[in-house]
């Protein structure tokens, strides 16, 4: 699409008649597809989830620029210049294409400049944000442009996307595929590792058996606690940071906090442990510093949190064979989109440790049996067999309760290593988020440069003081390093 139709000519989105001529879509193809199973799925209640992309920028923000690039980049990709419509003959929605015009997608609020807090100002539009959803009549995104200077950025904008456009793995890269090194304007960022990816890797007989015996033992899990009876009635414990019914329609704060990623480095090191590890293990202890706190307020008897609690995460795992940034803006690509991400539900130990390091090795012996098994891949397979078995009504029901049943959604995933630009414009930081869901927390950590950004997004009802839980993190992260430098010693 070199050009994009003029506003006025356009009542509304239409849906394009000579599908011949409609870039993105091959000649002679039947473009009237059906969403995926999994795509369908967050249509239903209780997982009507929207993911949000914030991106900070060093530069100010030019509007036209980004509407140009976008034209080049986003509209190629079917899935962004595509209705969502309802079948009235089969009832499943199908893919539609249709003439996008791109100023029904980009937003530019009139902003006051001397506002006393900017931050503040974005918090709340963001939280805003979390109060609508995207009309079906166009294509299910947008971008607002917040032209607003703040202590960290020059201006702010923010994506969202309805999420049976994609998991959030895909819409990452995509975004980042739209970025190029500031050092080298011609080549894409690099992320960290290797481009593989897999729920289980095997080097060895050893190996495979581990995973063989960690996935039988998943699977019994799986079966009999993960699907069956946290659906029934196997609840989290009912804590400061358990959401109420109903949560995954209200309002939502999302807050950015960034750590040192030399000090998260520092602990891996030290301890020989995953990055991941490090991050959970911080996220552990900072709950129990939250939470010792909320009960306190509650009941000032009250100097510790109640034993034997259940606090469980849903932790997502890609499931893609590869990440690589370059297969994310060729809509053909084989495998590339969709939403492919199993979970497993991960058990927090939040007690209090007379050492701090136990909290990060406490997270490494959770997170290596996890990943020495195929629950992830478990919890995928399951979810679309019973899709084909009993419909996308009583999977959306199913999946609502298992969520609902744990305390909070955890995502990790790193990013670029180095400074980058996105449409020429440098980058300050990567914040994505969701909201939507029936849960009243969840922590997305992602890597960036010389940071580890926190984004936190939270139901205010439930958790009033997001900051706090942010200041709770930090602290942990300094409390768990300095008792590395004193093992050290």
């Amino acid at each position: 699409m070199d050009s994009i139709p003029n506003s006025n000519t356009l009542r509304s989105i239409k849906t394009t008649k000579n599908r011949e001529t409609f870039e993105g879509f091959k000649k002679g193809e039947d473009h009237d597809q059906p969403l995926s199973p999994m795509a369908q799925l967050f249509h239903e209640p209780g997982s009507n989830v929207y993911i949000i992309g914030i991106m900070g920028t060093k530069t100010k923000i030019h509007p036209d620029v980004f509407k140009e690039n976008l034209v080049h980049t986003f509209l190629k990709n079917r899935r962004f210049s595509s209705l969502q419509v309802m079948d009235k003959d089969n009832g499943c929605m199908k893919w539609i294409p249709t003439h996008v015009n791109i100023d029904d997608h980009v937003i530019i609020p009139e902003l006051n400049s001397n506002m006393e807090s900017p931050e503040k100002f974005i918090e709340d539009y963001i939280s805003n944000l979390s109060k609508s959803h995207i009309e079906h009549t166009k294509p299910l995104w947008d971008l607002h442009i917040l032209d607003i200077k703040t202590s960290e950025t020059e201006g702010t904008c923010v994506f969202r996307f309805h999420h049976s456009l994609g998991d959030g793995m895909s819409l990452m890269n995509l975004l980042l595929a739209c970025t190029r090194k500031v050092s080298d304007p011609e080549a894409l960022p690099t992320l960290p590792g290797n481009n593989k990816s897999g729920v289980a890797k095997v080097a060895s007989l050893w190996c495979r058996l581990r995973v063989l015996w960690n996935s039988f033992v998943a699977l019994l899990m799986f079966v009999f606690d993960f699907k069956i009876l946290t659906a029934m009635f196997l609840q989290d414990t009912k804590t400061p940071m358990k959401g109420s019914k109903g949560v995954e329609h209200r309002a939502r704060r999302f807050v950015v906090r960034s750590v040192s990623l030399d000090d998260v480095k520092f602990v891996k090191r030290a301890m020989n442990v995953t990055l991941n590890d490090v991050v959970l293990g911080v996220t552990q202890a900072g709950f129990y510093r939250y939470l010792r706190g909320r009960y306190n307020e509650i009941d000032n008897q009250r100097d510790d949190i109640p034993d034997n609690m259940r606090f469980r995460a849903t932790f997502f795992f890609n499931l893609r064979a590869t990440t690589r940034i370059d297969d994310f803006i060729d809509t053909d690509a084989v495998g590339t989109w969709g939403n492919k991400i199993g979970y497993s539900l991960l058990p927090f130990d939040i007690r209090f440790k007379n050492n701090p390091l136990d909290y990060v090795r406490d997270a490494k012996a959770i997170v290596e049996h996890k990943k020495a098994s195929l629950e992830p891949l478990f919890t995928y397979f399951f979810t679309k067999l019973f899709i084909m078995l009993f419909g996308i009504k009583a999977a959306g029901k199913l999946n609502h309760k298992v969520f609902y049943n744990t305390t909070l959604w955890f995502s990790n995933v790193p990013g670029p290593q180095e400074e980058i630009t996105f449409f020429g414009h440098k980058v300050a930081y990567i914040a994505p988020s969701c909201y939507g869901q029936p849960n009243a927390l969840m922590i997305h950590v992602v890597s960036y440069m010389d940071k580890v950004i926190f984004i936190i997004s939270a139901d205010e009802e439930t958790i009033p003081d997001p900051h706090k839980l942010c200041d709770d993190l930090e602290d942990s992260l300094r409390d768990i390093k300095a008792s590395v430098q004193l093992a050290s010693c």
